[in-house]
């Protein structure tokens, strides 16, 4: 099931823009333009994640916030604002707010925020991953292709780890970097590639079925 979204802001076409982006994550966006509306769609569509304008007609993205917080809604709220003095970011985080992203913002950086705090807010994980005759733990960090044992580094077993647990989703370069390497890597554009022949020889070493696949100028899918 994915992650709801509710995007509370009054200026339609940014609003429109965000929604977009979201549905091309896959989220399920529901959008209100004033805090009365949003505050009803937050009771109706219980989101798993918030993303308030402060500046709006009739009620503020911080009474907004502040109101939901005292119903006990608990899942992350994001606040977008052009306001930046440190005394307004304090104002927000103190009526409830997780974070906050300064307008104009980058949508790459929105993004990376709303997967970071979906994130911070899923149920414990599983320990043990698997997919076909692939297995790996998490408690003991070991990898087997069927019955034989496969070592690998601190970063292959991360790159591994993250692609089982998205298992036949084509996932991006830059998606792939900013979850296994970080948001700010600055290292070779070519690591990932480099971890995928790793992983590949290591995986395939007796003849075994190829398993994580390239996605032509896109990126890689674990798939059968």
């Amino acid at each position: 099931m994915n992650p709801k979204i509710l995007l509370i802001e009054d200026e339609v076409k940014l609003a429109k823009f965000v929604e977009l982006e979201l549905g091309y994550e896959s989220y399920d966006v529901t959008v209100a333009h004033d805090g009365l509306s949003g505050l009803m769609a937050a009771r109706d569509t219980e989101p798993d994640l918030v993303l308030l304008d402060w500046m709006m007609p009739g009620l503020s993205g911080v009474e907004v916030c502040r109101r939901l917080r005292t119903t006990g809604f608990k899942e992350p709220i994001i606040l977008m604002t052009a306001k930046d003095d440190v005394a307004d970011r304090v104002a927000g985080l103190d009526a409830g707010a997780d974070d906050y992203v300064v307008k104009p913002f980058s949508i790459e950086e929105l993004l990376a925020r709303v997967r970071a705090h979906l994130r911070r807010n899923q149920p414990q994980e599983v320990d043990a991953l698997q997919f076909q005759d692939l297995t790996l733990s998490r408690k003991t960090r070991e990898v087997k292709r069927g019955d034989r044992a496969i070592e690998l580094t601190a970063k292959e077993f991360d790159l591994l780890d993250y692609l089982m647990t998205n298992p036949r989703q084509v996932l991006t370069r830059d998606r792939i970097l900013e979850e296994v390497w970080g948001y700010d890597f600055m290292g070779d554009s070519n690591i990932i590639e480099v971890y995928v022949r790793y992983l590949r020889l290591k995986l395939e070493a007796e003849g075994e079925k190829r398993l994580i696949q390239t996605v032509r100028g896109v990126g890689y899918v674990l798939k059968d």
